[in-house]
Formats: structure tokens, C-alpha cells, sequence
């Protein structure tokens, strides 16, 4: 008898708790904009779940939203450079790059921009873009493959998801309504053109991206002498103008390497580099 009186028990404490929760989920959604009537219950549970998954984004979800913020891009913001030779050429660098990063295991997609400005940049899910006249503006590809592992260090190290989870809460995004995925399109859109990451997002892609550079194969003195052909510049190029301080930089990384590694590996022939630019960006 009382065997069957604690289990009766227990089962009725186990509604009661259902119920409470339910009361406090209700009164949450019921607490949020009049907007919210307009989107059906089981829609806005899974949106709401939508939210808490942007906290731990899972490969596919990334670059699904990247293919998103490409989409945006390419037909709204940035031009393609169409010379099929000139992607072929980017792609090839780095798909090798990719190999022998710390995170080889997503699709990556290499293209070139056409802008003169000396920049490249990375959204997530592999996204990466870089401007004609970085490429212009490197003296070997060992210089250009820096900035390009640079940037696949950023997506290794998923500083844009970081970044996002940041915005969208900023925003009011985050909250019981769930995630328009437009607005994190919108977002991630923002994010790759504009707003500079933090000074630990571009030491650690700094510090990935020469890692990743060495294993590919290429000179690591390809990165130090790029910056500091960018600190020599005069007025900084946008693809440093929202970074840390140049020289800062140069420091750092000087200290990750061993100088006995510093003038080997591939990428330092100038004259070769120089007559493919001449024909990849005629």
C-alpha cells in the first residue's frame, strides 16, 4: 500500500512540474511582442530551438548560413572577378592551404574579387574572398598564401560564429521570438565587410594562419615581410586599417618562428609570381 501511494505520488509531482513549466513558457511568449501571435506555436518552439543552437552551431548549420551570406554577397555587395585562370589560380593555393590546416574538414570556396583596395576576408562555413589588388600587391605567393591562410585561420577558429552570437544578441535577436535567419544572413553580411574582429581573433588567426603556411609547404617569411611591406605603406590598406597594431603583429609572429626556418620553402620567386599576375589579372 505504500509502495503504491509513492508511486502515485511521484507521478502526480511529475505533472505538476510539467505544468509549471509549460505556465512559465507561455507566460514568456505571451510577454513578447503582439508580432509573435502571427508566427504558429510549433514554428516558433523550433525558432526558438534555432537560438540555442547558435550557441553551438554545428558544421552543416555554418556553412549552410555561409552559402546564405555568399549569396548576399555576390549579388548585392561585391563583384566577381571574371577571369576564370585568376580563381583557378586562388583556389589552387588555397585548397593546399586548406590540407594542412586545423580544420580541412568543411568545404572551402576560394574567390576573387574585383577591387583594388588591398584586402581579403572570410565569412564562416569557408567563405573566403580576396580583392585583385591584394594580389597585385604581393611580390611572391608565398606574401599572398599568408593573407589567404590568414583568413582560413579566422574560419578555423569560427571568429565570425563568436562574433555573431555576439551581434544577434546586441540586436534583440536572441530572445523568445527565436532567430530570423534573415537577420543573421543580414548580420554575417555586416560582419564580413565591416566590423573588425577582436585583437585575440586576429593574434590567434595570425598564429593559425602561420602554422597552416609552414605545413603547406610555403616560406613563413612570406607573412613577416607582407606586414611589413603594409606598415611601410603609409596610410594602412583596409585588410589592417581595423586590425591590431602592425608592428605588434610582426613582433608576435617573429617569436612563434624558428629563424632557421625563415627562408625555406616555397613561393619566393618573385619573377615567376610577378609574369602569372601579369596574365591572371590582364
Amino acid at each position: 500500500m505504500l509502495k503504491r501511494f509513492t508511486m502515485t505520488q511521484s507521478f502526480r509531482h511529475r505533472w505538476v512540474y510539467l505544468i509549471i513549466s509549460i505556465t512559465v513558457t507561455l507566460s514568456i511568449l505571451l510577454s513578447s511582442t503582439i508580432a509573435t501571435w502571427a508566427i504558429p506555436l510549433p514554428e516558433l518552439i523550433f525558432r526558438g530551438v534555432q537560438i540555442i543552437q547558435l550557441s553551438n552551431l554545428s558544421a552543416r548549420q555554418e556553412v549552410a548560413l555561409g552559402e546564405q551570406i555568399n549569396e548576399e554577397l555576390l549579388s548585392k555587395q561585391v563583384r566577381l572577378f571574371r577571369n576564370p585562370e585568376a580563381q583557378n589560380y586562388i583556389n589552387q593555393i588555397g585548397q593546399r592551404l586548406v590540407q594542412a590546416s586545423d580544420r580541412p574538414n568543411i568545404p572551402y570556396t576560394f574567390q576573387v574579387i574585383d577591387d583594388r583596395n588591398i584586402n581579403a576576408f572570410a565569412t564562416m562555413g569557408g567563405f573566403v574572398y580576396v580583392h585583385t589588388g591584394l594580389i597585385a600587391a604581393a611580390s611572391n605567393e608565398a606574401e599572398l598564401a599568408s593573407v589567404i591562410s590568414h583568413e582560413i585561420g579566422h574560419i578555423a577558429g569560427r571568429h565570425a560564429i563568436k562574433q555573431m552570437r555576439q551581434a544577434a544578441v546586441a540586436a534583440g535577436v536572441a530572445s523568445a521570438v527565436g532567430v530570423d535567419r534573415n537577420k543573421l544572413v543580414q548580420i554575417g553580411v555586416e560582419l564580413a565587410l565591416n566590423r573588425p574582429k577582436s585583437r585575440e581573433a586576429e593574434y590567434e588567426a595570425d598564429r593559425m594562419g602561420l602554422e597552416t603556411l609552414i605545413r603547406a609547404g610555403y616560406s613563413p617569411r612570406g607573412a613577416i615581410d607582407f606586414m611589413a611591406k603594409l606598415l611601410k605603406s603609409g596610410s594602412p590598406p583596409t585588410i589592417i586599417s581595423t586590425h591590431p597594431a602592425t608592428r605588434d603583429r610582426i613582433s608576435a609572429m617573429q617569436q612563434l618562428l624558428d629563424p632557421n626556418l625563415f627562408n625555406s620553402g616555397d613561393g619566393l620567386d618573385n619573377n615567376f609570381y610577378r609574369a602569372t599576375v601579369e596574365r591572371i589579372l590582364s
